[in-house]
């Protein structure tokens, strides 16, 4: 039984509880809605880019789809997959079948659908959309990736995985006047709901892991847009996602003696 758990908490076999994959991509979602709802924007009807094939970009694509949101894309190594239309949970359950086949590729999809197109990765970003949800790699995403973006409508960039976006995409972002998701902040869930916390933290009568992923990370929004406006980078997430986490680490040396 796979107990990688182990990594961010107490492992399968040493007490923790079973591994909850969906609650970084379900983090990452719950991050846009709640930064979009800051804006008076709604999740609902967005069509959404969404890179990897993972079992993160898979959960944010079902995360979606439950805010009525239209992810439209995925890719792996092989390439890009783009549904026009969108992906309905019908049809994401196909890609999800098709990546739990040992080597199967997303390239696959276009059998089963007669509007689907596939395209080398890099393309992916041509694509007109109104949010950017980079999950496959790091450093995926240049500030020439940025521009084409915004040039065809998008305007806000939540990263699923660390890192996806290099210094010169989240200088691009910001010039541009995108809203961003810095993976310091919506990569956060799945320590959340890791085995120590839970064991340490049990859930309440009724309540979810997806509650306690949703609890949380809107927390954590609520604690870097004050941080950023309490040191004058108001609404640079990004700003803020990092001098939280300084101010973290400082106040624990503290705690411990260092000075």
């Amino acid at each position: 039984m796979n107990h990688h758990c182990g990594q961010v908490g107490k492992g399968l076999l040493w007490g923790g509880a079973p591994v909850y994959q969906q609650a970084q991509g379900y983090g990452v979602v719950h991050f846009a809605q709640r930064m979009l709802a800051d804006k008076g924007i709604s999740l609902e009807g967005k069509k959404c880019l969404v890179t990897g094939s993972h079992s993160t970009a898979l959960a944010v694509a079902e995360k979606l789809i439950e805010f009525g949101a239209i992810p439209i894309t995925f890719t792996d190594s092989s390439g890009h997959i783009y549904e026009p239309g969108g992906f309905d949970s019908a049809k994401l359950k196909t890609i999800q079948r098709i990546k739990n086949e040992r080597g199967a590729r997303v390239g696959r999809y276009i059998i089963a659908s007669t509007s689907a197109k596939f395209n080398e990765f890099e393309s992916v970003f041509n694509i007109p959309c109104d949010l950017a949800f980079p999950c496959s790699t790091n450093m995926q995403l240049s500030a020439a990736n940025v521009q084409t973006l915004a040039d065809n409508g998008c305007t806000a960039i939540i990263e699923g995985v660390q890192q996806a976006m290099s210094n010169g995409a989240i200088a691009s972002s910001k010039k541009r006047g995108l809203l961003h998701g810095p993976y310091r902040a919506t990569t956060v869930g799945a320590s959340l709901v890791n085995g120590m916390s839970i064991a340490l933290n049990p859930l309440a009568d009724g309540e979810t892991l997806d509650d306690r992923v949703k609890k949380g990370i809107h927390g954590v929004f609520d604690e870097i847009k004050s941080t950023a406006n309490e040191f004058n980078t108001r609404g640079d997430l990004h700003a803020g996602a990092n001098i939280a986490a300084f101010l973290r680490v400082a106040n624990c040396m503290l705690a411990h003696g260092s000075t």
